[in-house]
């Protein structure tokens, strides 16, 4: 046995490993969306929707291009699959809050749109989450900022 303790190496992290600053700004921005996720669940059983009945409606009001959403396109934006967005769409129409319409360029699709009931009921949804988009923004930019500096630092 050698009486010599061995030296541990102090070499720099390679381009791969990640310093401690790393996860710490990895782990405040996993904390941010879970906030607004949480936020967001809140608000809208508050406004008595499921979430991700309020998910829906903001898919389809917000799809690309103001185009109607077919169930399909729903799915792929919701990440759920095709038979359970048919259920949530049902759920939907049911309590009137979309309507769907035959795609007139192909009859096998069906494009959804909300009601004047779905609007409103997206509208006050959308404008609570406007504001607190707004209240967590600057901590946003702030745990971005530190992530631009810290590439900044290793280009």
């Amino acid at each position: 046995m050698s009486a010599t303790p061995k030296r541990q190496s102090q070499r720099a992290p390679s381009p791969h490993e990640l310093a401690p600053h790393d996860y710490e700004i990895l782990a405040e921005f996993r904390y941010l969306l879970m906030r607004f996720a949480a936020f967001s669940e809140q608000a809208a059983h508050a406004a008595g929707l499921a979430p991700r009945q309020h998910q829906a409606l903001l898919a389809i009001k917000g799809y690309p291009g103001g185009a109607e959403a077919t169930i399909g396109e729903l799915a792929e934006r919701l990440g759920i699959r095709h038979h359970s967005t048919v259920g949530l769409v049902d759920r939907l129409v049911s309590r009137g809050y979309l309507i769907r319409r035959e795609d007139p360029h192909d009859r096998r699709r069906t494009r959804l749109s909300l009601t004047a009931s779905g609007e409103r009921a997206l509208a006050g949804l959308a404008a609570a989450h406007q504001r607190e988009l707004r209240r967590v923004a600057p901590l946003l930019k702030s745990l971005l900022g530190r992530l631009a500096s810290v590439n900044d630092v290793a280009s």
